[in-house]
């Protein structure tokens, strides 16, 4: 039987999604929903669905990322979003070049699917992000996306800081001081669940992440 991989979900309102998602998760594969203060039941039916259920009270994405991190225990961990874009079923692309010891850090790149699956402004400042990435540390990434595996200590010993929108990107650059093998695969990334993204669902959540990223960049 294949080793059982932890996949951290921060999830923050997203009911609509989580039956869906939860649901696609294959083998090995076990999902590790942190919840970041959410007032629509999403941690109830996420553990009604036999989910592990780790409640995470200071709101932030890096925050709720960081505490599924500590609660997970698995050699090898995966995070991705839980509002439907993303399909689990696509984990196994992500984990097998860490999992085979090509790369210390896999990310997927996301393909939009679907119209509005990735909103102009959102994709304009992840290419600008990508874009300064590569420039500074040589990693071959076109994305800074939110599905990526990597072994659980050596993230804990990066010293990961961040506990807000710039978390994937601290993730990156931390890693690729440290010397890390970086890497992506393509993964499809479709209109979310219900509901409004908050980073880009809107130009001020994306320029509120953006900012926070530049920061780390500065």
């Amino acid at each position: 039987m294949a080793e059982t991989v932890d996949v951290i979900l921060p999830v923050l309102n997203e009911a609509e999604a989580v039956p869906g998602v939860l649901q696609a998760f294959p083998d090995p594969f076990r999902p590790l929903v942190v919840d970041n203060g959410s007032s629509d039941g999403s941690a109830r039916i996420a553990r009604e669905l036999g989910a592990t259920v780790v409640s995470e009270p200071r709101r932030g994405f890096g925050a709720a990322c960081y505490a599924g991190l500590l609660a997970a225990s698995s050699e090898i961990v995966c995070f991705m979003d839980c509002d439907g874009s993303l399909d689990p079923r696509r984990l196994a692309g992500v984990l097998t070049p860490v999992q085979a010891g090509a790369l210390d850090l896999c990310l997927g790149a996301r393909v939009p699917v679907g119209r509005g699956a990735w909103p102009w402004h959102a994709r304009l400042a992840n290419r600008a992000l990508a874009f300064e990435l590569r420039r500074r540390t040589g990693a071959p990434l076109t994305d800074v996306g939110p599905m990526r595996a990597a072994r659980r200590q050596a993230l804990l010993d990066l010293g990961l800081a961040d506990r807000g929108f710039g978390w994937p990107l601290e993730m990156v650059l931390l890693a690729a001081a440290a010397g890390w093998r970086i890497g992506e695969v393509p993964v499809p990334y479709r209109p979310r669940s219900g509901g409004r993204s908050k980073v880009s669902g809107s130009v001020t959540g994306t320029l509120r992440a953006t900012r926070e990223m530049g920061a780390l960049l500065r």
